[in-house]
């Protein structure tokens, strides 16, 4: 756990009860989809969801591939209460018949300290969603080095966030993020600046696989490997 500061999952006007609610209308089912088809889980795979949140993407790897450990860490622990609540309304195994499957798991933490926290060279896949725009550039630059260290050699990142805002249609929408976490965190995502940091960071091969527009802006889809 740390006491250091965090944007909350939901921005800095809305209560963590709202999160869910407000993130649906972003087309959620369909870029969390498509995260995880280029997380691609494989059975035995350990996947780590950096700033999970209430779990809901967590909750969706371990669906699709029940036989992954699938590990969420989130340094706020009223949001990690709300995702193993949710965890629990789904039920172990009601997908797979009989036999039940386990759950994700959940760790208290920063972005910056998953390889403090899963260990280094541990995770095959990281996966994040809706973090790296909350957070100052030093911060972004830490979340990615740690999450390059956490994985082992030849390991897969899959980011879905708000990435370049390539229209005035989306530079528009994008103002409702902003409104919520800050121009500062948030104007270097819209300018484009995720796949250079991800490739400063050490990762090859780093790519935007995939973009959604949304009504509060573009989301992306980037994709790279640890050599």
């Amino acid at each position: 756990m740390t006491d250091r500061a965090f944007t909350p999952a939901a921005g800095r006007l809305a209560p963590l009860r709202l999160y869910d609610p407000i993130v649906s209308p972003t087309r959620e089912r369909l870029w969390r989809s498509l995260l995880a088809m280029h997380a691609a889980p494989r059975p035995e795979d350990v996947i780590v969801d950096v700033g999970c949140g209430t779990g809901s993407l967590a909750l969706l790897l371990n669906r699709v591939e029940p036989r992954a450990r699938v590990i969420g860490v989130d340094p706020d622990p009223g949001t990690l209460e709300l995702a193993r609540r949710k965890a629990a309304a789904t039920g172990p195994g009601s997908d797979s018949g009989p036999a039940p499957v386990p759950g994700p798991e959940w760790l208290t933490g920063m972005g910056d300290a998953v390889a403090d926290l899963v260990g280094t060279g541990a995770a095959d896949t990281v996966v994040s969603s809706l973090v790296l725009h909350q957070c100052p550039v030093p911060m972004k630059r830490a979340v990615l080095a740690s999450v390059h260290a956490a994985l082992r050699p030849g390991g897969k990142l899959v980011i879905a966030d708000y990435g370049r805002q390539r229209t005035t249609a989306m530079r528009l929408a994008f103002r409702i993020v902003q409104l919520a976490d800050g121009k500062e965190d948030t104007q270097p995502n819209a300018d484009g600046i995720l796949p250079r940091l991800i490739a400063e960071a050490g990762f090859h091969g780093v790519r935007e696989a995939e973009t959604v527009a949304t009504v509060t802006g573009s989301m992306s889809i980037y994709v790279a490997h640890r050599g």
